[in-house]
């Protein structure tokens, strides 16, 4: 169990002014606190959000504010951090996102998913399996799975509250009258512990199944929705669907990463204009770097 779950004191070196000129993690105590029972509620009430006190952070809203009060609230001295955007280690806000905590955290940073113990994402799982030693932070833009059936936040809080979601398989029993099939392609509705249906935030069908049974916690964060939930291990994750028309996954078959041959990740295509060619490379670019390490070393 992590320390601040434990109990709500101060950790070493809290009070202590940094060479930045904050507190340690850059939020005040205060909220910090209720931040972390927020997410203690949360994982108490599987897939239900609760509402927290959003805090003004050095970045705008709707660039991951969520997920980095999360992080910043209980990120430990110890930690090794891993930020990843998309998949990737390298893009802008997720260089960006490591450079700040490790300005007001002084945390180690990582690439590796096996050795970090705390990973904030954005839109992404990664492919390497984890474990029960970690916390998954992902950052929400829209944290309602409701929206899309149902405008006003005070009737999407009811239809909550009475497990009332005909509006929502309406609308995927319409989706496949139109399509043929449930097209939606990202933010895949869920039903948690059998109870309350989840936006799994916008990360791709192909990540889904990895939501359930895990054994690592998943802290879901929207800063500028004021927004926390939780899927605690070993917990039911089940995308909705019909018995006629099963949930699936992105189909990558005969696909390979042009870098490091993977062929079981999820895959971005790139089209090469001047040779005239799709290409396909991992998505999650420390497990690509990874396999090509270790491709290149025998």
């Amino acid at each position: 169990m992590r320390e601040w779950l434990d109990h709500n004191d101060a950790r070493p070196g809290e009070d202590d002014d940094r060479a930045t000129g904050y507190p340690f993690g850059f939020m005040d105590e205060g909220a910090k606190r209720e931040v972390r029972r927020s997410i203690l509620k949360a994982v108490a009430i599987p897939g239900y959000q609760v509402p927290y006190g959003s805090r003004e952070m050095p970045i705008a809203r709707g660039w991951g504010t969520g997920g980095i009060q999360i992080t910043l609230s209980l990120v430990l001295p110890e930690d090794v951090l891993k930020v990843i955007d998309q998949g990737c280690d390298g893009s802008v806000n997720a260089v960006n996102i490591k450079k700040f905590v490790q300005a007001v955290a002084d945390v180690e940073i990582t690439t590796d998913t096996r050795s970090a113990t705390v990973i904030q994402t954005r839109h992404r799982i990664p492919e390497e399996p984890m474990t029960a030693e970690q916390i998954l932070v992902l950052q929400v833009p829209y944290p309602e799975a409701l929206r899309e059936v149902e405008p006003s936040e005070a009737e999407t809080r009811r239809m909550h509250a009475e497990a009332d979601y005909s509006r929502m398989w309406l609308f995927l029993y319409e989706d496949i009258v139109k399509y043929g099939e449930i097209s939606i392609s990202y933010r895949f509705p869920v039903t948690v512990n059998g109870r309350y249906i989840m936006d799994p935030s916008p990360i791709p069908r192909w990540d889904v199944p990895k939501l359930h049974m895990a054994d690592t916690l998943f802290l879901f964060g929207a800063g500028r929705e004021k927004r926390i939930y939780a899927i605690p291990p070993h917990t039911r994750v089940e995308p909705l669907e019909f018995e006629d028309h099963l949930f699936r996954v992105e189909d990558f078959s005969g696909k390979v990463c042009a870098r490091c041959g993977a062929s079981d990740t999820f895959m971005d295509e790139i089209i090469d204009n001047e040779a005239g060619e799709r290409l396909y490379y991992c998505s999650d670019s420390g497990y690509c770097d990874k396999r090509y390490g270790q491709c290149n070393n025998h």
